[in-house]
């Protein structure tokens, strides 16, 4: 007897074969694939590249470490970076931790947070990123501070929102799951939020798979779900590993992502893969483990795109299935 997942799973690998091969020539082009960096610790930005280009890939999500008007990735260093590897800027990973809170009760927390938005949408415009990844409330922080949480996060966001649209800057809100934060746990969840923002500067997701498979009932639904709104998609594996090291469906992924045709847009999928517990931000101070994070990324990218060719190039599926 067939498991409810399964039935569903079932259904996005028909539409998905159904579609390619209704239409084969809108799936020449393949799913953008890039990085998130923040996880690769403190380590010169130079070696981020290094290690990318040598997978071959072409995209970096770079961290938003602009804590303060003299911190941060320089631009003009950053742009030399990326035309040396002949590499290109996905998004900015938007940082929230307690002490810059969109949803904080306290006033200058909250406005840390706005200043912090202005300086990473600034950065992300001049090194050509697509989005800027936001967190409703702290990361971290899974405790609610009130019922007011949500009412203030997107008043907070709205401050900033004209500037999303003025730079032509994604602002992509991220549901993470409850063992991190206090509320926008889910794609629904996140599309309300960015209802209650009420702005066209905010409209979209960025979604990650490790959230998903503890929030959504079914990550391939969540991510048809997300539709439109969805710029960007973190992945890791089921243990937050390199991509074929747990238990993931990543072959579901795949297909629902070419369902929304994400492969034809400014949209990428964004490996972060951090490892297992509650707060994961202390990743971004570490001292780089070079093998390991070699591993992570060569893993990853070498499954990743095995997955992909293998179902699209038919992946043993028959019309009976």
């Amino acid at each position: 007897m067939t498991q409810n997942y399964e039935k569903k799973n079932k259904q996005i690998r028909k539409r998905f074969y159904e579609l390619l091969e209704k239409h084969p020539d809108s799936f020449t082009k393949r799913l953008k694939f890039s990085w998130s960096n923040w996880g690769f610790g403190f380590e010169p930005l130079k070696d981020s590249f290094h290690r990318l280009h040598q997978a071959d890939i072409r995209y970096i999500e770079l961290h938003g470490n602009h804590y303060g008007k003299d911190l941060g990735y320089r631009v003009k260093e950053t742009k030399q970076l990326l035309e040396s590897y002949d590499m290109s800027v996905s998004g900015v990973c938007g940082m929230f931790s307690a002490e810059n809170d969109l949803s904080s009760n306290a006033p200058g927390k909250r406005q840390a947070a706005i200043d912090y938005l202005k300086r990473e949408i600034e950065f992300t415009k001049e090194v050509g990123g697509h989005y800027l990844l936001v967190v409703p409330g702290a990361v971290g922080r899974p405790q609610a501070y009130d019922d007011m949480e949500l009412e203030r996060s997107a008043d907070s966001l709205l401050t900033v929102a004209d500037l999303f649209q003025e730079y032509e800057i994604k602002a992509a809100v991220e549901p993470v799951r409850a063992a991190e934060v206090s509320f926008v746990h889910t794609v629904a969840e996140a599309r309300h939020y960015i209802r209650k923002v009420n702005h066209k500067g905010v409209q979209h997701i960025n979604g990650d798979v490790y959230h998903m498979q503890s929030e959504e009932a079914h990550i391939g639904e969540a991510i048809l779900e997300a539709e439109d709104h969805l710029v960007n998609l973190h992945m890791a594996d089921s243990n937050r590993g390199a991509l074929g090291d747990g238990h993931m469906d990543i072959d579901t992924i795949i297909m629902a992502l070419y369902l929304i045709d994400f492969h034809q847009k400014a949209a990428f999928v964004t490996p972060e893969p951090l490892g297992p517990g509650g707060d994961p931000y202390p990743a971004m101070h570490a001292k780089p483990d070079q093998e390991k994070l070699n591993y992570l990324v060569q893993q990853s990218v070498s499954y990743f795109r095995e997955r992909e060719e293998y179902l699209l190039n038919g992946g043993g599926y028959t019309k009976n299935q």
